[in-house]
């Protein structure tokens, strides 16, 4: 579309403006209403900005609105509906658009916008319109609160968001390109014209007049925006001498220059020989193979032999666009020199009379959340430029007081942690977040060199101030642990080479304050975190149950007694209640609990209470007729108490919370009573039973080494990035150059770890360094390059292997294992070292006998019956076949694989899908299709073939609607769960063990199902849930993760107490073991059981603390793979992270099979005592209580996600119990938590 093809209603309306004559601008009588008209149009444009770009094209502002607005001052509404048509019009491109188009038509509507932005502010760098808005923003401010009107107010809004506008348009590259340092560019004549206008003595006495602090924020926008391209070390160091010296570093560079060009021109005079040779030879390289086995013939002259390779006249690869280096930043341009020295002097005078305060307004609104998102970054901009001008203008730390201290140190980390956070998980905008965080990381250098000028400063006070902000700084883990995961995350695809310059800067001056700081001082405390270990003792064995005939006797001591309560000869007690309405556990589901209580209390020989329990309870559950019927008579309630009394119920045990009734166990489908027999555990139950160690972390104080912090960043990614930011050597700076090389000497030199410098790019680096001819100017690193390749070629001279090792980045350990031998480390040293004890001699040769005594036993496991025989402490099972490799009994782990059970059947056979076909048919309309027909199924199958097999005949479409259907509280008409409990025989239960264990397809299959959809919902976690799982990872070497994983979730509780509010919080590992466990399978299904969200969409990458959990369920949630080392109890009187407990009581035994057993199945199951069997006691499934809003602000641009709702516990109530589909995915993760089991078993 042709855009100068305007609509004829616009064109019509901006005919009715007025017309210019010369430099006279005569307005119609309709144009206030022309103008209003534009303003409706602009409202009601489509996405691709139409009347923007007609009116752009059209050159409305510059022939029409600039000279009404210059011409026609006094008439205010004129003047105020002008400026909001041009605040309107000037409105930045991406505001409009809301991001950069991706596609092609899109893109060119932007970069069409973005030229009419960049005409408007060329029309701007006039002094006739900043001269009449400075004049009206001065009478605007002249007038008194009690005369300035809401509309003088706006006015004054639109005339500093106009300002902001004009000066945020980008310069046109063209015209940069075409220009050079010094030269006038738009924005410096913009900037010139607000000078001569006075608008910048306006700025000043808005950011420091008490009764303006509304506008901080514009005015600190505004003044970012006119330093976008200085720098503040050139403007600091303007007008302090001569131009020579103002030029002394572009002196130093033509210098650098001139002198390459010298030794390039040597250099060629010695290869030139001094006579023509006519004859230039042929030449044999040798050991220099070509394309077949001979060497390569070489046809040139000898002096361009160096420059040969076989890739000459190669076309280079072309990088794919995701492998791309991130683009730099707009390079920093110098400006004109008056232009220059204006911005100096403001400085000075805003350092002076206006940043204290401005800053202090801003940090105010920023922490209040009264500011827009993002809004922190100009506060960022703003502590790093004029801290940086006031350190080199002249320190003067009063001057920049309100930035310089533990609360600033504290604010930059905190947003420099969030965009890192936010960079790993938006990844779509991970190069915005990458630009911010490069905005924080430079004031945090900022700070780090004035408190560095502060320690050089004369005066006492001040040198003591910078001693305590570095005492708080290098005593919290949380500055110290900072910098190694920024290198450890560094990828030059999302972050560019000016954020790894600033980043080793700051590294390198970090690690000398250190250094200076605990040089100075004989014991140095921090903070850090210890862990207690201890035996942790074997659970007590539960009681025995009475036998049947002393159940027997004991009812007859109870039956008179009975009698008498039931013909009212003894009162019964009035104050017992059959359930608890404080428990998280619904009033449902606690029916288990009743049960429970009324045998204990029959037992007890406590009668009367038995008695009023069976009574009240049956008032509260009249529901399937689980405590007897309504009218039931006195022989029935005897019966009935009698049968409670001999039921096989599980008792009581320590680990049950009093009143609460969660035991810490789980019931499958298949684990009932009826069976007669208990579903059989895993292997790995019975490894578990030994003793362990008990691990808690707590964090303490411990004095700190300099060179143990130091061998942190010994490791490949810092070396990695390093080498990375030296290949530009020739470009970087003196500065940068020296902080790269220092930090590689301290890891080499200061750690004696020369092999890990032994890398293949970084020694083709030194060749390319050793081989230019302004190698003079940079002696450090040639230094360096000599020292590395000296230690390296005297290495080689003893281990051939050093030459190999040149392709790998290497670890500590295997640069110990170079030095001093591969086999120098022993088993349990270096960085892979576990916390499982060593095999002594004896313990390899009963090993090595038990194997060689099963080896030969057909149809049987060996590694099963060695775990049977071996004496403690116990093994694994992986153990074993690792120990079993090692000692070159076996080949490889493959040789002792389990054989899983049902991987045989394969095919359906016709009978059997007939047989599907009648189950689903049968079943089709009940409320759990899919768990009725694995019950009733002649044919063991999984549940993932089951479900593929009835997709393949057509039976259902989609998977969904083989989900178990919830019911709501008040609409179970249904039979109850004890119903036709004696008239239905028994049906054999199935070994749960072995129901999903078909193949490992099955497994990847059960996984696709339980992440179909987003988990929306959470449910709370049981007091205890875990902690199987939890000790088995503790013997596969997961204890660090759970540790930190623990300490996580006890910092969230303590959070929230504080804070009274909750919102998801994400789990970010900064450990490469940390995150090696987040990717594991098994501690995955851990973070499900304990009630943590996986990420929710593409764009979140980390799991989450949902914010429905309260602190107490957090700590208990915590307690439970602490073993046994914190309190279960979870008392919100605790601190956040409390030392381990030893009296803490023992797990509890999972509850039996048949009581309570709601896990699959709702239909009713048969007993074979007519006491029914109620609902299984499990805790409440609460329904997150956030809103849409809070998930996309957590995934993808919030920095802090929105609170969740506030909502009181009987709301809590009042919701769903259970969600759709829940149940499914938990049982999926059982399956695969008891899978895993067996593996290991």
């Amino acid at each position: 579309m042709d855009w100068y093809m305007m609509n004829c209603e616009l064109l019509a309306t901006c005919s009715a403006l007025g017309y210019l004559e010369g430099d006279v601008y005569h307005r119609e009588p309709d144009c206030l209403e022309s103008v209003k008209d534009l303003i409706r149009y602009l409202r009601h444009e489509d996405e691709t900005r139409d009347v923007r770009q007609q009116l752009g094209a059209a050159q409305i502002l510059q022939n029409d609105l600039l000279p009404i607005l210059v011409q026609y001052p006094q008439d205010k509404a004129l003047f105020d509906a002008v400026i909001r048509l041009m605040v309107n019009l000037t409105q930045p491109a991406l505001l409009c658009f809301g991001k950069v188009p991706s596609d092609a038509a899109s893109r060119h509507y932007f970069l069409q916008v973005l030229s009419y932005l960049q005409a408007y502010k060329e029309a701007f760098a006039s002094e006739k319109v900043f001269v009449v808005l400075s004049e009206k923003l001065y009478n605007l401010l002249q007038l008194d609160w009690e005369q300035r009107q809401e509309e003088d107010t706006l006015l004054i809004e639109r005339i500093l968001l106009l300002v902001r506008n004009v000066l945020h348009v980008p310069p046109d590259p063209t015209e940069e390109q075409q220009g050079v340092d010094g030269d006038a560019s738009v924005h410096d004549r913009v900037l010139w014209a607000l000078h001569i206008s006075g608008m910048d003595d306006l700025l000043k006495f808005l950011a420091s007049a008490q009764v303006e602090q509304q506008w901080a924020l514009h005015v600190l926008e505004i003044i970012s925006l006119m330093f976008r391209d200085q720098s503040p070390e050139e403007l600091a160091a303007l007008g302090q001498g001569t131009a020579g010296a103002e030029h002394g570093e572009d002196t130093r560079e033509l210098e650098s220059l001139r002198q390459r060009e010298l030794a390039e021109k040597r250099a060629r005079a010695l290869q030139r020989p001094s006579r023509h040779s006519r004859f230039g030879g042929s030449y044999v390289l040798q050991g220099f193979k070509s394309i077949g086995d001979r060497d390569v013939v070489f046809h040139k002259g000898l002096h361009n032999l160096k420059t040969y390779t076989h890739d000459l006249g190669k076309e280079p690869q072309r990088v794919p666009r995701h492998r791309q280096a991130a683009p730099e930043s707009e390079p920093s341009r110098r400006s004109a020199r008056n232009v220059r020295l204006f911005l100096r002097h403001f400085c000075q005078d805003f350092l002076e009379g206006c940043y204290n305060r401005l800053m202090l307004l801003v940090k105010d609104q920023l922490v209040r959340e009264k500011a827009q998102q993002h809004d922190e970054t100009y506060y960022l901009w703003a502590t790093a430029f004029f801290m940086a001008f006031n350190r080199c203008r002249g320190f003067r730390p009063e001057l920049v007081s309100e930035t310089v201290g533990v609360r600033a140190f504290h604010f930059i980390e905190q947003n420099l942690t969030t965009y890192y956070e936010m960079a790993l998980m938006d990844k779509k905008e991970a190069t915005t977040w990458a630009r911010r965080m490069h905005l924080a990381l430079k004031a945090y250098q900022e700070l780090l060199r004035t408190v560095q000028e502060m320690d050089r400063s004369p005066e006492q006070a001040v040198r003591d101030s910078s001693q305590v902000i570095k005492s708080n700084i290098f005593y919290l883990m949380e500055y110290r642990e900072l910098f190694l995961a920024l290198f450890r995350k560094f990828d030059e695809t999302k972050q560019p080479r000016s954020f790894l310059r600033d980043l080793v800067e700051t590294a390198h001056l970090f690690l000398r304050m250190l250094e200076r700081f605990c040089r100075g001082r004989a014991n140095l405390v921090v903070q850090s975190k210890r862990v207690r270990r201890k035996k942790k003792p074997r659970a007590p064995a539960p009681p025995a149950p009475p036998s049947a005939a002393e159940l027997e006797q004991l009812w007859e001591g109870l039956a008179p007694q009975l009698q008498a309560c039931l013909e009212g000869e003894v009162p019964l007690p009035e104050d017992v209640v059959p359930f608890d309405a404080a428990s998280e556990t619904p009033v449902e589901e606690q029916r288990a609990e009743a049960l429970l209580r009324i045998q204990e209390c029959l037992r007890d020989s406590r009668v009367p209470q038995a008695l009023r329990l069976l009574r009240s309870a049956r008032d509260v559950w009249p529901e399937g007729d689980v405590f007897g019927a309504a009218d039931a008579g006195p022989p029935e309630e005897t019966q009935l108490l009698r049968e409670i009394l001999v039921a096989p119920l599980p008792s009581e045990s320590p680990a049950v919370t009093p009143g609460r009734g969660k035991t810490v166990g789980r019931c499958g489908p298949s684990a009932h009573p009826t069976a007669g027999h208990a579903p059989e555990e895993p292997e790995e139950e019975e490894e578990e039973d030994e003793e362990e160690e008990e691990q808690t972390v707590q964090v303490s104080e411990k004095e700190f080494n300099f060179l143990d912090y130091l061998k942190r960043f010994a490791c490949a990614p810092v070396v990695r990035a390093l080498v990375l930011l030296l290949r530009g050597y020739a470009q970087n700076s003196p500065r940068t150059n020296h902080c790269a090389a220092r930090l590689l000497h301290r890891l080499a030199r200061d750690l004696r770890m020369e092999p890990l410098l032994f890398q293949l790019s970084l020694f083709a680096l030194f060749h390319r360094l050793l081989s230019d001819p302004a190698a003079a100017a940079h002696q450090e690193l040639v230094a360096l390059a000599k020292f590395i390749l000296g230690k390296f070629f005297a290495l080689a001279a003893t281990n051939k292997k050093a030459f190999v090792e040149l392709l790998f980045w290497k670890s500590p350990a295997i640069v110990c294992e170079m030095t001093k031998g591969y086999s120098s480390l022993q088993e349990g040293e270096g960085t892979t070292r576990s916390r499982v004890s060593p095999w002594t001699p004896q313990e390899e040769q009963e090993l090595q006998e038990l194997y060689w005594k099963y080896k030969e036993v057909e149809g049987g496991d060996i590694i099963a019956a060695i775990l049977a025989h071996l004496p403690p402490p116990g093994r694994t099972r992986r153990q074993v076949v690792k120990q079993l490799v090692r000692m070159g009994l076996a080949s490889s782990a493959k040789d002792f694989q389990q054989e899983r059970k049902g991987t045989r059947i394969v095919l359906w056979t016709q009978e059997q899908e007939e047989e599907l076909t009648r189950l689903f048919e049968e079943f089709q309309g009940s409320d759990d299709v899919l768990g009725n027909i694995m019950k009733h199924l002649t044919a063991r199958r999984s549940r993932a073939r089951v479900v593929e097999k009835l997709l393949g005949l057509g039976l259902v479409a989609e998977r969904k609607e083989l989900f178990k259907k919830r019911r709501r509280k008040g609409h179970g008409h249904g039979p109850g769960p004890g119903q036709a409990a004696v008239s239905v025989p028994a049906v054999p239960a199935q070994d749960s063990s072995g129901e999903d264990e078909d193949s490992e397809e099955e497994e990847e299959e059960d996984e696709d199902e339980a992440e179909e959809g987003p988990m929306e919902e959470h449910w709370v976690p049981e007091e205890g849930a875990g902690q199987d799982l939890a000790q088995h990872l503790h013997q596969e070497g997961l204890a660090g993760p759970l540790r930190w994983l623990e300490t996580c979730l006890r910092r969230v509780a303590g959070d929230r107490e504080e804070d009274g509010v909750s919102h998801p919080v994400p789990l970010v590992p900064l450990t490469e073991e940390n995150e090696d466990a987040m990717e594991d399978r098994r501690f995955r299904t851990l973070l499900r059981q304990l009630g943590l969200r996986p990420p929710a969409s593409e764009q979140e990458s980390f799991w989450r603390i949902p914010a429905a959990l309260t602190p107490q369920q957090l700590r208990r949630a915590a307690a439970s793979i602490a073993r046994h080392g914190h309190d279960p109890s979870g008392s919100p009187q605790d601190p956040p992270e409390p030392p381990g407990c030893p009296q803490d009581p023992a797990p509890a035994e999972p509850l039996p099979a048949g009581l309570g057993s709601d896990s699959e199945s709702e239909e009713p199951v048969p007993v074979p005592i007519p006491v029914p069997s109620p609902v299984q006691p499990r805790t409440k499934r609460r329904r997150e209580l956030a809103s849409e809003d809070e998930d996309e602000d957590g995934g993808s641009s919030g920095t802090e996600p929105a609170p969740a709702a506030p909502c009181s516990e009987e709301d809590e109530e009042d919701e769903d119990p259970q969600p759709r589909g829940r149940r499914k995915r938990i049982r999926c993760l059982e399956e695969e938590e008891e899978e895993e089991e067996e593996d290991e078993g």
